[in-house]
């Protein structure tokens, strides 16, 4: 399914040159004139991103943000604005904006920006929605930390089940070492290659029928791990 933008900015050129290149990336975009339409419109349901002028008739851009963080606390919202000032910037990040850019601005450098913010909010869904996942005769459940597999039950550890979601959410790609230790170490001391292969063993070992040939989890040499339900 394509995702659903709302376009909310009062300059009509604009207006429809954003628009027609958002189409044209394949996206349902819905638009908007105004603070209040705005905001009613956004009621209606349905949405994955807000693009969001700031100078807006009836509502300004920032209350706009402010009412809509009161029902969504997740939805990406992208201001698009020629308040360029560090204090409005600031503040538009304050409310709840999750990206700031000023006119003028480079379409494709807005339109990445678009993209990965879809990208991001289409992530964390799937983190939240991931309870518990089945594959062949295994099963993990996150929230209780237990897992069914070729040998019986195993309790995971916090690290484990870490790297078993991202595995899993990324089914099919491979993962690379940088990403792992930025999404599951972050400031911690990395460890070394060794430790996160020494992960996937673990993994063969709990899933694999038989450990030697894997068909569920891949180191690839040089470049990270991969899941492969």
């Amino acid at each position: 399914m394509n995702s659903r933008i709302l376009l909310v900015e009062d300059e009509e050129n604009l207006l429809k040159t954003i628009r027609l290149n958002l189409q044209l990336e394949g996206y349902e975009v819905i638009c908007a004139i105004d603070g209040a339409s705005a905001v009613r419109i956004f009621e209606s349901g349905g949405f994955d991103l807000i693009i969001l002028d700031v100078m807006l008739p009836l509502l300004d851009g920032f209350m706009v943000c402010e009412l809509i963080r009161k029902k969504d606390k997740d939805i990406p919202v992208l201001f698009l604005t020629a308040k360029s000032t560090g204090e409005d910037k600031i503040r538009g990040l304050r409310i709840g904006g999750d990206d700031y850019m000023t006119k003028p601005f480079n379409l494709e450098e807005f339109l990445l920006r678009v993209e990965i913010l879809l990208r991001r909010s289409s992530k964390k869904e799937k983190s939240v929605l991931l309870d518990e996942f089945s594959f062949g005769k295994n099963n993990i459940n996150f929230i209780t930390f237990v897992a069914i597999g070729v040998n019986g039950t195993i309790s995971l550890s916090k690290r484990e089940l870490e790297l078993l979601k991202l595995l899993i959410e990324r089914k099919g790609e491979v993962v690379s070492r940088d990403e792992i230790l930025e999404k599951l170490w972050g400031n911690d001391a990395f460890p070394t290659s060794r430790a996160i292969d020494n992960y996937i063993l673990s993994f063969r070992k709990y899933f694999e029928i038989n450990v030697r040939t894997p068909i569920h989890f891949f180191s690839i040499r040089g470049v990270g791990y991969k899941f492969v339900e």
